[in-house]
């Protein structure tokens, strides 16, 4: 069976530090996998508010939308603790953009999870995809650099 692999770029962007809740705990008294996107969810948020943003519904007059997602898990986390995420800036199109995720916590830095999500640009009273807004692609173009 294949596995996914995810490859960092080199370009990070933003980071934040989160830290796990009991609800964020699953059976196996470890960071459940779903728990894991909500935490990458929760860092994009704060991505964006970064950015002057207060609603992902609303940037520079469009919405988004998550196209896709991949995570691949590395290492356990645990109630309490301090998870450490930084967001890369991957590619983009005129109408989408990649992130990717890299979390870890502890001392010595443990790896939990490197995650990527496919962000499209979306009108949602058209109910359709829309272009990236000028003012966003040139926020980001700005972190490029």
């Amino acid at each position: 069976m294949s596995r996914i692999k995810i490859e960092l770029p080199k370009n990070q962007v933003f980071e934040t530090t989160l830290t796990v809740r009991i609800s964020d705990i699953n059976y196996g008294n470890h960071l459940g996998n779903d728990s894991v996107l909500s935490l990458m969810h929760e860092a994009r948020f704060q991505f964006y508010k970064s950015l002057g943003y207060t609603d992902e519904l609303n940037i520079d007059g469009v919405g988004t939308i998550q196209a896709d997602t991949a995570i691949q898990y590395k290492g356990e986390g645990f109630h309490g603790d301090k998870i450490h995420v930084a967001i890369f800036l991957g590619d983009s199109t005129p109408k989408s953009m990649d992130l990717f995720y890299k979390l870890s916590t502890g001392t010595p830095n443990r790896l939990i999870a490197l995650g990527k999500t496919g962000i499209a640009f979306y009108n949602y009273e058209a109910k359709k995809i829309s272009l990236m807004p000028e003012p966003i692609k040139s926020k980001l173009d700005s972190l490029k650099a």
